[in-house]
């Protein structure tokens, strides 16, 4: 166990450590709890929020989406919801707790991932982000208006995204064609059309408790992943893919449960454990799990 947290560790300190544009964010955030007119550590700024369902509008934070965050608990990814949050003029820089830090990629980002985002993927998602082409038809590709900076930042660092095949039913983890940088420049200029959360997560791995670790594992996503993470096929030529893969990083896997793979929980195979004491499906799912369950909303 040992040997796996540090090779853990390890990975973690060459693969999720902050971008020099990111330093400069943590440095931000820092200020903004000195600067007048910045808001940070929980509701400094209560008295100018309004909340609906969907979004929060503060004077220090501006309106962001949450609708793809809980609406209940606390440190979450809701910065509303979290330990503490740094705002600066009207921009939500980051937030979390001591666990995990979320933090939007600096808006000095968003010009170059605009040009990025024209050259790469505006013919799937349309020119504006927004799953719309010139002549006002559904493009391809989803609507990416406020799914957040780490959705962008997922699909991108994990290489599923600019896609290989357009057509294909399940967009692949494979070798990355964009740098971080260019990820969370494109995240940066997504997240500037409709500003949204989640923000990029950044873990705190030191001191985790890895027995709670594999528990919640077992709990939760083994059932797909299978218990020893190595992925295992899904319907409709989808698949729950392997993570027992060194390019696998804890900043990929806390964007992937933040993020999550649709809008609504997947349904739930019947499982029990058999006499040999492995977890075995006692039925099929009760739904399709293809590519239309990703877009459904009910």
């Amino acid at each position: 166990m040992g040997s796996v947290r540090a090779h853990t560790t390890r990975a973690f300190r060459t693969k999720v450590l902050l971008p020099g544009g990111l330093l400069a964010v943590a440095a931000m955030a820092s200020l903004a709890m000195l600067i007048p007119g910045a808001a940070a550590a929980g509701h400094s700024d209560s008295s100018s929020v309004d909340i609906s369902p969907d979004q929060v509008t503060t004077k220090a934070c501006g309106t962001v989406s949450v609708k793809g965050v809980t609406g209940s608990t606390p440190n979450a990814g809701n910065p509303f919801l979290s330990s503490s949050k740094a705002c600066l003029n009207g921009n939500l820089i980051s937030y979390g707790n001591h666990y995990i830090t979320y933090a939007n990629p600096p808006k000095s980002f968003v010009n170059a991932g605009r040009l990025l985002f024209a050259q790469t993927c505006s013919s799937c998602h349309g020119s504006n982000a927004n799953g719309v082409s010139p002549d006002g038809t559904a493009t391809i590709g989803p609507n990416l208006q406020g799914v957040g900076a780490a959705t962008v930042d997922f699909w991108v660092s994990t290489g599923r995204m600019p896609a290989a095949d357009v057509k294909a039913v399940e967009a692949e983890r494979k070798e990355t064609r964009l740098t971080a940088v260019q990820a969370l420049e494109l995240a940066a200029w997504v997240n500037s059309l409709v500003p949204s959360v989640p923000a990029v997560p950044y873990p705190h791995l030191q001191g985790a408790d890895q027995s709670a670790g594999q528990s919640l594992f077992s709990l939760n996503c083994a059932a797909c992943h299978t218990i020893e993470g190595s992925g295992d096929a899904l319907a409709f030529g989808t698949n729950a893919p392997s993570i027992v893969n060194k390019s696998v990083t804890a900043q990929q896997v806390v964007e992937a449960i933040r993020t999550g793979p649709a809008p609504r929980p997947l349904p739930q195979l019947p499982l029990m454990f058999n006499d040999d004491g492995d977890l075995a499906a006692q039925g099929p799912y009760d739904q399709a799990v293809g590519p239309g369950f990703w877009e459904r909303t009910t």
